[in-house]
């Protein structure tokens, strides 16, 4: 539930943030290379600070694409050139016009590289013991007793 909190804080002040740059975004004039590169460099950063060692859940996840989504469709041109009209991009056609990682396969490959660095500690490390710590208790069956 923290992490719910905390990514929804994360999603709304990054609202705050696209909205005031509006108008950057949606103008034509400006390369499509800047936006994602400006993109890149504030939201995708600010969304995935220290994911590496958090939860994801369901939820989450379904968030983070949603508002990566909605991110694409104000950055993106939403102008089709070979039938010469106005209409909105699928999901596979923004994430094909990107050519990026989405945000999940961005935290996952920190994940990645997080637990290559925690298997390169010593052993005496904290992390490295916590990785390998084997809790010698048993969980119950069924539902928690009332206390």
């Amino acid at each position: 539930m923290p992490s719910q909190i905390h990514l929804q804080e994360r999603i709304k002040i990054l609202t705050k943030h696209i909205s005031c740059y509006k108008n950057f975004f949606k103008n034509k004039n400006t390369p499509k290379k800047l936006k994602l590169r400006l993109k890149n460099t504030t939201i995708d950063k600010t969304l995935t600070h220290a994911s590496e060692t958090g939860t994801l859940t369901a939820r989450d996840r379904k968030q983070l694409n949603i508002f990566e989504r909605k991110i694409y469709r104000i950055l993106c041109p939403v102008y089709d050139n070979e039938k010469e009209n106005w209409r909105i991009f699928t999901n596979k056609e923004i994430y094909a016009s990107v050519k990026k990682p989405t945000l999940i396969g961005t935290i996952k490959l920190k994940r990645l590289c997080w637990f290559g660095h925690v298997q390169k500690m010593e052993e005496n490390r904290i992390p490295k013991r916590v990785l390998h710590m084997n809790l010698e208790t048993k969980r119950l069956r069924g539902r928690p007793r009332n206390r």
